[in-house]
């Protein structure tokens, strides 16, 4: 059986600016063609592209020929990392918040922290250099390079 977990668009747009980044290894490149590439909004990007800024994954550069460029090796962006500063919250769900009667004495609350320990743990085994040497990653990479051409 296969699970799908959704990550909040600023995590999927975060993790998409650093893949395009890690292929692009020898260019500084502007947010635009990410934009283009991806087919996202620049003013989302906006936002995602100055937060991995403020921690460190990548560099920016003003001015003419400015740009973007990965600001740490592939080899040393743990994909957990990345997920984690982009999700902000470690809880599936915010049981006191929503006002849930069977809260605090729920047991349902540590089944999902486990289930979020083991996602994080999973992560946190892969770095942007795993996810870019895959060969499925390279067979899109290349079919997506084809077709813009």
């Amino acid at each position: 059986m296969e699970y799908v977990v959704q990550l909040k668009l600023m995590t999927d747009y975060a993790l998409r600016v650093l893949i395009y980044l890690a292929d692009n290894p020898d260019d500084v490149v502007t947010m635009h063609e990410i934009s283009d590439y991806h087919q996202i909004s620049a003013e989302h990007l906006r936002k995602v592209i100055q937060r991995l800024a403020n921690e460190n994954y990548i560099n920016s550069y003003r001015g003419r020929g400015g740009g973007l460029r990965l600001g740490r090796s592939p080899a040393d962006i743990v994909i957990g990392d990345v997920v984690r500063r982009f999700e902000n919250d470690a809880s599936v769900i915010d049981c006191e918040g929503r006002g849930c009667v069977l809260f605090p004495g729920c047991s349902l609350i540590g089944v999902l922290g486990k289930a979020m320990r083991a996602f994080y743990l999973e992560l946190d085994q892969y770095t942007l250099a795993d996810v870019m040497g895959s060969a499925r990653m390279k067979k899109q990479l290349q079919q997506i390079s084809a077709r813009q051409v």
